[in-house]
């Protein structure tokens, strides 16, 4: 039974690791994608080569392998959306009689205006962390509850501030 549970465990640490890494690489982090790559594979030998010993006897392993890395698959998808790396554009489009409580409220965020010809409405183009896209999504629908929020993955490739 030993032999199982060390099956599953290391299938869904090398799986959740897969994961992250997949996140921390798409985030700039190229070391750290790399270490973890070299842990993945680590962990990779070792319990694909226990599993093949005797594969035809025992297929109780490939079941445990399976599993491992269907449940490490899901755990390492929800762990990258606890730690939430990288920021966001939100575009918000908001009634312009509420663009200056917007801004007041969000005072410590890097904001642009585009306003609209007929200044109905404002264009905000706010860059913020990943963590904070609820919190600042719930700031500004309570000011403006008919405000259209979009959120793109952004990357600063010039940051003057």
């Amino acid at each position: 039974m030993f032999i199982y549970i060390a099956i599953l465990l290391s299938k869904i640490v090398e799986n959740a690791l897969a994961t992250l890494r997949l996140i921390v690489v798409a985030n700039g982090k190229k070391k750290l994608g790399a270490f973890l790559q070299g842990i993945i594979a680590l962990i990779w030998v070792f319990v694909t080569g226990i599993v093949i010993i005797d594969i035809n006897k025992d297929i109780l392993k490939i079941v445990f392998f399976c599993a491992g890395s269907i449940i490490g698959s899901y755990l390492g998808s929800i762990i990258e959306e606890k730690i939430a790396l990288g920021n966001n554009m939100f575009i918000c489009v908001v009634r312009e009689k509420y663009e200056n409580n917007v801004k007041r409220k969000l005072k410590n965020y890097q904001i642009t205006t585009l306003c609209e010809k007929n200044n109905e409405y404002s264009v905000l183009l706010i860059l913020l962390k990943r963590k904070e896209i609820s919190k600042i999504s719930k700031i500004i629908k309570n000011i403006d509850p008919k405000a259209i929020i979009i959120s793109e993955k952004a990357k600063t490739i010039h940051n003057i501030v």
